[in-house]
C-alpha cells in the first residue's frame, strides 16, 4: 500500500470518527433534555397562597423520593465496593502472600542475643572459648619434603653425586 493511499484512508477514518463523536454528543444532550422534560415538568407559579403551599409540599415529596433513591444507590455502590475488596483479599489469600526480598544483615552472635533479649541482658557468647584445644602434629615427610630443598641438594656436582649414590643403593 502506498503512503498516499494510507494517508487518504487514515484521514477518512478520522473524519468518520469525528462525525460519530459529534452524533454521540448530540444524543447525550437529547437524552438529557428528554429526562429533564419527563422528570421535571415546567413550573407554573400559582397566584394563591394555598396553591403555592401545595406546590411546595409536592416539591418536598419529590426531593425526599430522590434522596431515598440516591441513598439506595450509594448503599448499592458501597456494598459492591466491599464485595470487590473481599474478593481481592480472598484472591491474594489463595495465591499466597508475596514474600519481600530480605536484606542480608551481618550480626554476630552477641548482637543477635542482645537484639532478642534487649540491652538489659549482657550475654557474651564466645563460641571459640568452648572448643577443644588440639595440638597439631608436625609430620616430617622424608620421601617428598620441600621441593626447594630437593633442588638445592641436587644443585652442583655434590647433588649429582648424591643422586648417583642414592641410585646405587
Amino acid at each position: 500500500m502506498t503512503s498516499s493511499r494510507r494517508h487518504h484512508l487514515k484521514s477518512l477514518m478520522l473524519q468518520i470518527a469525528a462525525q460519530r463523536l459529534e452524533k454521540e454528543a448530540a444524543d447525550i444532550v437529547a437524552a438529557k433534555e428528554a429526562y429533564l422534560n419527563e422528570n421535571c415538568p415546567p413550573l407554573d407559579f400559582p397566584s394563591s397562597v394555598e396553591d403555592l403551599q401545595k406546590l411546595c409540599k409536592e416539591l418536598h415529596a419529590k426531593i425526599d423520593k430522590v434522596d431515598e433513591e440516591r441513598y439506595d444507590a450509594d448503599a448499592k455502590v458501597a456494598k459492591g465496593n466491599k464485595e470487590v475488596e473481599d474478593l481481592k483479599i480472598s484472591v491474594t489469600d489463595m495465591k499466597g502472600m508475596k514474600k519481600p526480598a530480605l536484606k542480608k544483615v551481618r550480626l554476630s552472635a552477641d548482637q543477635m542475643l542482645q537484639a532478642l533479649l534487649g540491652s538489659k541482658h549482657k550475654v557474651t557468647m564466645d563460641l571459640r572459648s568452648n572448643l577443644k584445644q588440639v595440638k597439631k602434629e608436625v609430620k616430617e615427610e622424608a620421601a617428598v619434603g620441600d621441593w626447594r630443598q630437593n633442588i638445592e641438594d641436587k644443585a652442583g656436582m655434590g647433588g649429582r653425586k648424591k643422586m648417583f649414590e642414592g641410585a646405587e643403593q
